[in-house]
């Protein structure tokens, strides 16, 4: 079998449906666990269509957000969202920032690091951009552990002999793995924290929906008819619904935080 393509979001829209819900729920608990006080100002890198700047927003009052993101796509769905507020919207590259050194109280990726083909390169991006003292915090899926909300669907692919699209630098979700990178870019006061969440889909339809249709590996248009049917089978048996049809799925993601040397 030919290698899958690499993860590229490109729709907005399918990524509200696919991963905001779940970004929502771990920015969450994250957020509560970095406790960064308000009128900071934030880098959010990797920001997507704005879910995680959304909740920066609502819960943590920065005096400013600089939200960044490959995705001309997911950069317009996020213009749509915070005409008005202090939010600066960039199109750019995690491992060649546009910012100036020693600008931002916070750099923060959330759901990205594993995302950067160079993950050390992307983490001593968010130190330069962080001010003397600041904090430099990241979250990813637990991918090597099973953690990520797509492990479901990548699993039955694997079975079907259809090779899922895995993020280029998986490796780095691992707490070893980001420890010793914090502590490579000469970060102190590092700390680490599991993130354990997870979301009820209305029926087995939704989960489909959102999970499967919606991925950004765009597995439905690669598969043939019967493939597609196998699959949609496969998971239905896999995952349990409640007796009103409900599915609940759990996920986990590594967090780390550690400051800036003053």
């Amino acid at each position: 079998m030919p290698s899958p393509e690499p993860i590229k979001f490109t729709d907005g829209a399918a990524y509200e449906r696919f991963m905001s819900p779940w970004s929502r729920s771990a920015g969450t608990l994250f957020l509560d666990w970095l406790t960064p006080g308000s009128g900071q100002a934030w880098v959010d890198v990797g920001a997507g269509n704005g879910a995680f700047t959304e909740l920066l927003l609502a819960k943590s009052a920065p005096s400013s957000v600089c939200a960044i993101d490959p995705s001309d796509a997911q950069i317009a769905t996020a213009r749509q969202k915070f005409a008005g507020k202090p939010v600066e919207l960039s199109i750019g590259d995690a491992m060649a920032l546009p910012y100036d050194a020693n600008r931002f109280d916070i750099a923060v990726m959330a759901l990205v690091l594993f995302f950067v083909p160079d993950a050390r390169k992307g983490a001593s991006e968010m130190v330069r951009v962080t001010k003397p003292g600041g904090m430099v915090a990241s979250y990813t899926w637990d991918i090597v552990r099973g953690g990520t909300p797509t492990q479901p669907l990548w699993e039955e692919l694997d079975a079907l002999g259809i090779p899922a699209a895995r993020p280029p630098s998986a490796d780095i979700s691992r707490f070893e793995a980001l420890k010793a990178l914090w502590a490579e870019l000469g970060l102190r006061e590092i700390e680490t924290r599991e993130l354990v969440v997870e979301r009820t889909f209305a029926d087995f339809g939704d989960y489909w929906l959102s999970m499967v249709v919606s991925s950004p590996s765009g597995v439905i248009a690669k598969l043939s008819e019967s493939q597609g049917a196998e699959l949609k089978s496969r998971l239905q048996a896999r995952l349990p619904a409640s007796a009103t049809g409900a599915i609940t799925v759990h996920a986990s993601a590594t967090a780390i935080k550690g400051r800036k040397v003053a």
